[in-house]
């Protein structure tokens, strides 16, 4: 197991200061369908793009950007929204985020950062309600030291101001990075690392009761373990179950090993197999608006409780040899994750 190391420790180091930008809402057919006369409000996507190409006004056209951008053909939405930048902020916006993460244009995080930080300082009506995303990317850009010198303290400052106090006009991605911010390790005495845990809680409550799927899989492992929280099983098998269900592969692994510590391992072993065989770690926390470094400790989890399943014959015939691969698998995604529950095993806590 010691040949996975020095890799995956330098990969969990730049996970853990991966994040994603915040997106605008998706936009929707039913408006332009229902203009043609179409009962159902749908057009298929070239009688979409055939539509929004016919019109010149600015709005079809920065709605041609967003069905570019939403289907990843990058280099288009970037022509739309360069041609809009000026009149429209949430083309504005969009150039943001395409410069600052390299989407049909050269990366370029400073030009990213700036786009961000005007959007922030803008009086312009039109900008208001993206100023709290804006406000979320540029804390990112200075937790990442991405574009701009790097900051824990502004960063913090700036998704503070992105929350707006947890409500659902704020920004629910950067309710839910305070969360996981104040969950770091590292601070330096008991008592501050007691305060922050509690913040850490009162912000997943706040990101989750807005929808947030991360969120409420962290929520539910605070339950779990009776972090920032009295433990509550119930309300944890809750959470997880919820999280897992909606695509949550860390609230998935950790569903796996609740049903292992309640002993139902039949249980434990399906969804740990299926969350074990997870690869693209990337894709999915892009599909599933994730943190990478939690689907990595999620798709860990699942081996481990796979293997450990596989090592004792629990809801499945035993086999050693196999679960040693297994739990080589899971250390190969996190091994963080992995010395933690061997020290479980070690002390007889599962």
């Amino acid at each position: 197991m010691e040949t996975f190391s020095t890799e995956n420790e330098e990969n969990t180091e730049s996970n853990s200061r991966k994040l994603q930008a915040e997106s605008l809402p998706k936009s929707s057919q039913v408006s332009v369908a229902s203009e043609q006369g179409d009962n159902d409000g749908v057009l298929s996507d070239e009688q979409l793009e055939s539509l929004l190409l016919e019109r010149t006004d600015h709005v079809s056209r920065f709605q041609l950007g967003q069905f570019y951008f939403e289907r990843k053909i990058y280099e288009k939405a970037f022509v739309e929204f360069e041609k809009l930048k000026d009149r429209d902020v949430q083309a504005l916006y969009q150039l943001g985020v395409m410069y600052y993460d390299g989407l049909g244009v050269q990366e370029n995080g400073e030009k990213g950062f700036k786009i961000m930080e005007s959007i922030c300082k803008s009086k312009r009506r039109q900008a208001e309600p993206l100023i709290p995303f804006a406000q979320y990317n540029v804390g990112r850009a200075y937790y990442e030291g991405k574009g701009v010198k790097q900051s824990d303290d502004v960063a913090e400052r700036y998704w503070l101001l992105a929350a707006k106090g947890g409500t659902i006009e704020g920004s629910i991605k950067a309710q839910s990075i305070l969360g996981m911010f104040y969950s770091r390790p590292g601070e330096p005495s008991y008592d501050i690392k007691k305060f922050l845990i509690f913040q850490s809680y009162h912000w997943h409550q706040e990101a989750s009761g807005n929808g947030n799927i991360e969120s409420q899989g962290a929520l539910g492992v605070m339950f779990e373990y009776g972090i920032g929280s009295p433990r509550d099983v119930q309300a944890a098998f809750e959470c997880l179950k919820g999280a897992a269900e909606k695509g949550n592969v860390y609230a998935q692994g950790n569903l796996a090993m609740h049903y292992y510590r309640q002993k139902l391992y039949n249980q434990a072993f399906e969804i740990a197999e299926s969350v074990a065989k997870l690869e693209e770690v990337e894709t999915i926390a892009k599909v599933t608006d994730c943190l990478v470094l939690y689907v990595a400790k999620g798709i860990a989890l699942g081996c481990f409780v796979y293997a450990r399943c596989l090592y004792k014959g629990y809801g499945v015939e035993k086999n050693e040899e196999k679960a040693i691969n297994w739990f080589k698998r899971a250390y190969k995604f996190d091994p963080e994750t992995v010395a933690r529950f061997q020290d479980d095993m070690t002390y007889g806590y599962i």
